[in-house]
Parts: structure tokens; sequence; C-alpha cells
């Protein structure tokens, strides 16, 4: 037996809908947490699939974790242990390789299987390794696992040949308590970045330069605990807006940091989506003439790849041609033959999709082969005539958390079944 995502589409949307804490940044700061040598307590968490793989593995290095409400954890690495991460949980993920930076920065030492998570194509990790070797680490690579020390780690000056997200919290981590100063240039930008470093700078580190392009971290010997607020998810905040300017009449969309998605509220409104944000909240109302849109995706704040699947869906009901470029994952397109079982008329010349609209979408039984395609499923689940359904749907809960509850309280007919 296996769980499915069924859904009956056509259904206007009405309601309020309020966004979790951020995804991305939270499989990054739980890792970040061992660092200190305190309890530290993070609020916001998301209950998704991640969260827990992350929990089994702070708990196997013997870190106290405790849960006191659904939205907290709370993470005590006074008793732990810098043990081989070779355990299946480390697979479950990709935000497992954070604790490369971590445990290197704390312990000089780390050894930890290959991440897991969504593939997307080639997805190397060789920027963070660069960063690493730059400190002083030395990297083997044995029997899957890689093998990183360090008999000692003193500051450089790193320039990453991509703005990476990964690579630029993965190197802050290792550099926390580098001998003098590390510099980090042509760093991500993303908000995750700037929460990560907002908690690290909490817990005692010398972070500078949060949200531009040139980081400086000067390393210090301890770090202590703290209180912490996740920003909310900017990927989540985009799905939700998304969906709702394909069904909704008017929905709400609160806890939410409207300049974080504001490449996308820039497209949706150049589509014809009547849209108002607000300081905290954004309103969609009805937009039965949408128009088609071209865009790139780009490194933020740049208009995020998280977000071009669920807007190939709304695109299929946008009049003429719209084209999307993936320069982040030139691969990212694999929910677009899902869609097209469902209707959809959309051409993938990698790296770019032309979806033609406005075309009718019905329902199918899809697969979702990655977070962000079921995503894109369940947007395009709504909008078509008649029932879809969903298979592997462990990839949206590895991302979206109670997503099935939240849409029904808006008028989504969406449910779970058991099948064979």
């Amino acid at each position: 037996m296996r769980e499915v995502i069924k859904i009956e589409g056509g259904h206007r949307l009405n309601g309020t809908l309020r966004v979790s804490g951020a995804k991305n940044a939270t499989v990054a700061l739980i890792p970040a947490s061992v660092l200190a040598t305190k309890p530290v307590r993070l609020v916001g968490i998301p209950d998704i699939s991640d969260v827990v793989s992350l929990k089994e593995i702070l708990q196997y290095m013997d870190i106290e974790v405790q849960t006191p409400f659904e939205d907290e954890i709370y993470i005590d690495p006074s008793n732990m242990h810098n043990k081989p991460l070779v355990i299946d949980a480390v697979s479950k993920l990709r935000a497992s390789y954070y604790f490369m930076g971590a445990l290197l920065g704390k312990y000089r030492e780390v050894t930890i299987k290959m991440p897991g998570g969504c593939y997307l194509g080639p997805r190397p990790i060789d920027l963070h390794l660069k960063g690493f070797e730059a400190l002083g680490a030395k990297i083997k690579y044995e029997n899957e696992n890689y093998i990183i020390k360090a008999d000692r780690l003193v500051g450089s000056r790193i320039y990453l040949d991509i703005a990476s997200v990964g690579a630029t919290i993965n190197i802050i981590m290792a550099a926390v308590h580098a001998e003098g100063r590390t510099t980090i240039e042509n760093a991500a930008r993303e908000p995750e970045i700037i929460d990560v470093i907002t908690l690290l700078n909490k817990m005692g580190a010398q972070i500078r330069g949060a949200g531009t392009s040139v980081i400086t971290i000067d390393g210090v010997e301890t770090l202590g605990g703290c209180f912490h607020e996740i920003i909310p998810d900017r990927i989540e905040a985009g799905t939700f807006t998304i969906l709702a300017a394909a069904m909704a009449d008017h929905v709400r969309i609160e806890n939410v940091i409207p300049y974080h998605i504001d490449s996308l509220i820039s497209k949706l409104k150049e589509a014809n989506v009547n849209i108002d944000a607000k300081i905290d909240s954004i309103d969609i109302y009805s937009s039965p003439r949408l128009q088609a849109v071209d865009l790139i995706t780009k490194p933020y704040p740049g208009f995020a790849t998280d977000l071009q699947a669920p807007l190939t869906s709304l695109l299929t009901q946008a009049e003429g041609v719209s084209e999307i470029v993936e320069t982040i994952y030139p691969e990212r397109f694999k929910h677009c033959e899902q869609l097209s079982y469902m209707g959809a008329n959309i051409l993938v010349t990698i790296p770019k999709a032309s979806i033609r609209g406005r075309t009718p979408l019905h329902g199918a039984s899809v697969r979702a082969t990655d977070l962000r395609c079921g995503a894109s499923l369940v947007v395009a689940g709504v909008i078509a005539d008649g029932i879809t359904t969903i298979d592997d749907i462990y990839h949206i809960d590895r991302g979206y958390e109670n997503l099935d509850n939240k849409l029904r309280s808006i008028g989504a007919r969406i449910w779970r079944e058991k099948v064979d």
C-alpha cells in the first residue's frame, strides 16, 4: 500500500492561507545549531519530512532534541559526539551536506556519505569542497563517503565561481572557528543565508555582509546558545500565490515577506494577475484574462528556480506562448512531461520550455518526480477538469507542511488515499 494525493479540480478558492517557516532555511539552521556549546531554540519549524531526517541525524550524534511545541525545536549539543554520518537519514535529503561545514568547523573532522534529495540533474558540491580546502582541509572520497580533515583551519579569501547557496552557507559554518578572517566573494544573497548568519551571530559569531555578495567571517573560539525565529518560506508563499492566481476569487496569504518574492509578483502582474502585496500579506483576486510571459531563472534576487515548475502550470492557462529559461538546474523540466499527461502543450528544448496556452487541463494519474514537480502538479490538479491522482507524494511532504489541509481550508477538493 502507498499513499497518493487526489484533487478534484475546477473549484474556486476563497479564504486565508498562512505560510510556514522556510524549509530552505530550516534545513541549514538545524545543522548550524550543532556549532553551539549550549542549547539552541528554533521557532517556526515546518512539519516536513526533511526535519524528521535532520532530527534523526542529531540524535545519532547524541544531541538532545526536544519539540515542546509543534513548530519549535530545542537542540542541546552539550554532550554531542562527532560520529561518521553514514546512516540512511543522510541519504534522504540533500541538505545533510551542511553537516560537512558544521562538523569540520567544530571538530576539524567529518565523515559523511553522499547527500540525497531530489535529482535535478548534476548538482556537484565541488564549490563546497574547494572552500574547505582553501581553509586548510584535506578531502578524500572512499567507499562513497567524504572524509574531510584539517589540522587547523585558517581564514582565507574564497571566490565562488557560482553564487551557490549551499556552498556559501557551508563555507561560513566551516569558517566560524577558523583562525583569522575569511572572505567569501561572489557569495549567494538569498534570504535563507541571511537567516543562517543571523542565527550564528546570535550565537556569538562575527559575520558581516549578509545579503551582499561579499561576506566576511572573523573566527571565534566558541559559540553559545540562542533563541531564533525562522523567516517565512518564500517558496511556499510563491506556490500559494501562483495557485491563487489560477483559481482564486479572493485568497489572502499571511506570514509572508513580499519583498522575498518580488520577482514572482512582478511576473504575475505582467501576466495580468490581480494581486495586491502589502507589508506582510498578499491578496490575490480573480484574474480571468492571463497573458503569456517570458522569464529566466536566476540566483536571488532573480526569479527562483524553485518556482518555475508551479508557474509552468499557471502559464498553461495564459493566452499565447510563454518561455521559461532555466539557468540554475538546466534539466529541471521533469514536471513538463507529467503536465503533458494532463493536456498541457509544452515543448522542452533544454534549458528552455515553451508553454502554449490557453490549454484546458484534465485530471490524470501523474507522478511527483521531485519536490517542486509535486507543487506543479498540485497547481495543475486544482485547475484541471476531473480528478488528478498524484503518486510519489513523499517528495511533496519533504517541503510543504500540511499542504492538503491548508488547501482544503480555502475550498480546494484535495485528499489522500491508500492504494495498492
